[in-house]
């Protein structure tokens, strides 16, 4: 499946030299994909400018907001790809995903490779929290799952390690070029801040493959095509320009921020 990006807009002020961009939807304009666009450019740099001063202004342990169980309202709304047709996911859905393993390699001193039933012994986190989407909806649920930074301490991760980048199990676009499997990433704030999780369970039952199962991610601080679903795959690194088009995630090689703060 081929999707096409449209960009809804940007807003920027200039009193203080701060920048902020904002691109939605799921059809950009062919120009903001277009990686050595003069617009392209613009784009990047307003939204490393938004990354920088957001991280000098915000307290890298602040939470998002939670809710109760009386304000979730209805079910979470799936999106994106919601049904897998990889074969080896498809195998693994067959088999009650008991042959699932989360890997755990790069920068790291321990690489990992854990099934499920080992990752639901870390203690876990449950969160009641809202989902924002890019496309302007958004939906309040509970989370559970295990800290991403328990797991990244098991790993030991190495000192110079910048980002965590998520490999995931569904092919979200095929071309010429072969399948193009979805990834996101994250920097080591996000990825050790208490909300964030590798969620299997969704408003107390075991996560739906619709929303992505058997782990999917939680960063509760950014926008939802930065919580990547059906992880196959942890790795650490210090540069993101090898993976994809080099910044990042899908949606960020196609014109999206990387740093979807909200």
């Amino acid at each position: 499946m081929t999707m096409k990006l449209s960009r809804r807009g940007f807003l920027t002020g200039s009193a203080v030299g701060l920048s902020g961009v904002a691109l939605s939807g799921c059809d950009a304009l062919d120009f903001v994909a277009d990686r050595d666009g003069k617009v392209r450019g613009i784009l990047e740099g307003a939204n490393s400018l938004t990354y920088r001063v957001q991280r000098l202004l915000m307290s890298p342990d602040r939470l998002a907001p939670e809710f109760t169980q009386a304000d979730i309202r209805q079910p979470m709304r799936p999106n994106g790809v919601t049904s897998p047709q990889d074969e080896h996911y498809l195998s693994l859905v067959s088999g009650g995903f008991s042959a699932y393993r989360l890997e755990v390699t790069g920068l790291v001193d321990n690489p990992l490779s854990l099934d499920l039933e080992t990752i639901r012994a870390i203690p876990s986190r449950t969160q009641i929290t809202r989902h924002d989407c890019v496309e302007g909806w958004s939906c309040i649920a509970k989370w559970t799952g295990a800290p991403l930074r328990a797991i990244l301490d098991e790993a030991r991760v190495k000192p110079q390690a910048r980002f965590v980048v998520f490999h995931c199990l569904d092919t979200i676009e095929r071309s010429l070029s072969g399948e193009v499997k979805y990834y996101e990433s994250i920097d080591m704030i996000d990825a050790r801040h208490p909300q964030t999780i590798l969620a299997y369970g969704l408003n107390d039952a075991a996560l739906p493959v619709e929303n992505g199962a058997p782990l999917r991610v939680r960063v509760e601080r950014q926008l939802g095509y930065k919580m990547a679903k059906y992880v196959r795959g942890i790795e650490l690194v210090d540069d993101l320009t090898p993976f994809g088009l080099g910044k990042g995630g899908y949606w960020e090689d196609r014109g999206y921020e990387w740093y979807a703060g909200i």
